[in-house]
């Protein structure tokens, strides 16, 4: 049987006063005390600590009825962190301070190979660096459109990046002299949703649709990662074995019947004469009576729900979060959705919440920031704070 060290007792207790200012920002000491349950002499020498290693700043008095004026504290937004979402088409690379807020980003063309791309990324990274001037950079969190393997954080698995096996990491570490942290695209989105959306439930799953179908899935307020880090591919399961080839390399996948591709697809089979066209042009196109249009995206939008019959029969989520260009004709996918989605709970069950987040495709990005700031936030793999 283990027993908690004072150590880890103090860990624990650091972690909790960092995460109430961060959100409850600005907070007195007292008023930290009374909400964290902690006593007032533990209290202020955790808020001298922080102080003292920049984190947390003081200032301003507040006013009471009577008694002493509190002194309000807050995160020093003088610290910063880097984030990379790197997608297929184009990577973005940009700063933000530590409440998540973004002073700048800049946008390159994905390269077809990746030593190409992080070679490109740390020419950025360096750039954003020298920007900074005294301002501290805590370090450099990662999404990519694939999965990593578990302790090397290797890329493993990126079908629709289409990169080989390949070390992201120990390059930008060894050249920029920061730590640097990797998930997966969905799981980034998985941490926004707890760390900058503030969503409570311990029991989610974020589907993110795009150019494929990715899954993070959160249980008891943790990431499910799995032996290997490959937990949540949802998206390269087979509804039809029998179906069109997956970039997997398998056939009839998932994201082969419910991808943003799928619904193209549909459409160029029903409307010679089409190529170019993307995805938000279809949304356009249904938009304006396009009734073919009309139908491949309703045609999408019910694989897609076929494919949610899948978590909810695996997982019970609690609540289901939709990420994707899709959401901004939620009034169409939304009915379609839910009513496959309805259709698989079992006698007992109870239906998931589905809701869609209007994300602005930012949604993976502030992941990477939150995903340093659980290094000091939080304690192991825990996501909530």
């Amino acid at each position: 049987m283990q027993v908690a060290s004072s150590e880890v007792v103090r860990d624990i207790n650091r972690g909790v006063v960092l995460n109430l200012i961060r959100t409850k920002q600005p907070i007195s000491r007292a008023d930290l005390a009374r909400v964290s349950g902690l006593q007032r002499s533990t209290i202020s020498l955790i808020v001298e600590e922080l102080i003292e290693e920049r984190w947390v700043l003081e200032g301003a008095t507040g006013r009471l009825p009577r008694g002493r004026r509190p002194t309000f504290l807050w995160l020093n937004d003088d610290r910063m962190i880097i984030g990379v979402d790197i997608r297929p088409v184009q990577t973005t690379v940009a700063l933000a301070d530590v409440n998540g807020r973004f002073t700048c980003q800049e946008v390159m063309a994905t390269p077809s190979d990746p030593k190409a791309a992080v070679s490109e990324l740390i020419v950025r990274i360096q750039r954003l660096l020298k920007s900074c001037g005294k301002k501290k950079v805590e370090g450099v969190g990662i999404s990519v459109p694939g999965r990593l393997e578990l302790g090397s954080e290797r890329l493993v698995f990126a079908p629709n990046l289409k990169w080989t096996e390949c070390d992201i990491r120990r390059p930008i570490e060894k050249a920029t002299g920061l730590d640097v942290e990797l998930q997966n695209a969905a799981n980034a989105c998985v941490l926004a949703a707890v760390w900058f959306d503030h969503v409570r439930s311990r029991n989610l799953v974020v589907v993110t649709v795009s150019e494929g179908i990715g899954t993070g899935i959160l249980v008891n307020g943790q990431l499910a990662l799995g032996r290997s880090g490959m937990a949540g591919e949802f998206g390269h399961v087979p509804l039809d074995p029998k179906g069109p080839p997956c970039s997997c390399g398998s056939r009839g996948c998932w994201e082969v019947f419910g991808s943003n591709r799928a619904a193209l697809q549909y459409y160029l089979e029903s409307h010679e004469g089409s190529g170019g066209l993307t995805f938000l042009d279809l949304l356009r196109l249904a938009e304006q009576g396009d009734s073919r249009a009309a139908q491949a995206l309703d045609r999408m939008a019910h694989y897609l729900g076929r494919g949610m019959r899948m978590i909810v029969a695996g997982l019970d989520p609690e609540l289901i979060i939709v990420i994707g260009d899709l959401t901004r004709s939620w009034d169409r996918f939304g009915p379609i959705i839910e009513t496959e989605v309805q259709a698989q709970v079992l006698p007992g069950g109870v239906p998931p919440r589905l809701t869609p987040v209007h994300e602005g495709g930012m949604a993976r990005l502030r992941g990477t920031i939150a995903l340093v700031l659980q290094k000091h936030f939080g304690a192991g793999s825990a996501v909530l704070p």
